[in-house]
């Protein structure tokens, strides 16, 4: 169930970022959805995000930059070892200049230069390009 709404809530942001709109009201939330936020935020695809009522159901107003062309969630569990998240990421990115793979490790969700860094694997949540 979590990850179905991660991937709706990635779909609604990239069909508002083809629109044209500058925010996309995220809801429900969840806590993989925010360290998702965080990774794009850090890699530059969006500009900033704001959690209101996370006790509840909760809702995330992102506001977008317009580079985000495709970005979606694994609905199935996809492990991963160190060694092949290069493989994988050939495999699932279009080319080697910009996008990232988005997987839960031991350490925290980290993207794929980081995982690699860390020499950590994981499930992979999803991706963004």
């Amino acid at each position: 169930m979590g990850r179905r709404i991660l991937n709706e809530a990635l779909r609604k942001m990239v069909n508002a970022d083809r629109r044209g709109n500058a925010t996309a009201l995220l809801q429900p939330i969840s806590g993989v959805m925010v360290s998702f936020l965080n990774i794009m935020k850090h890699r530059g695809y969006i500009k900033n995000f704001e959690v209101m009522d996370p006790h509840r159901v909760g809702k995330i107003n992102v506001e977008l930059h317009g580079r985000i062309k495709d970005c979606k969630a694994l609905t199935y569990r996809q492990d991963l070892r160190a060694k092949e998240i290069e493989q994988y990421r050939i495999r699932m990115l279009p080319t080697r200049q910009w996008g990232y793979v988005v997987i839960t490790t031991p350490n925290g969700v980290l993207d794929h230069e980081e995982a690699i860094k860390q020499n950590v694997g994981g499930q992979v949540l999803g991706y963004f390009h």
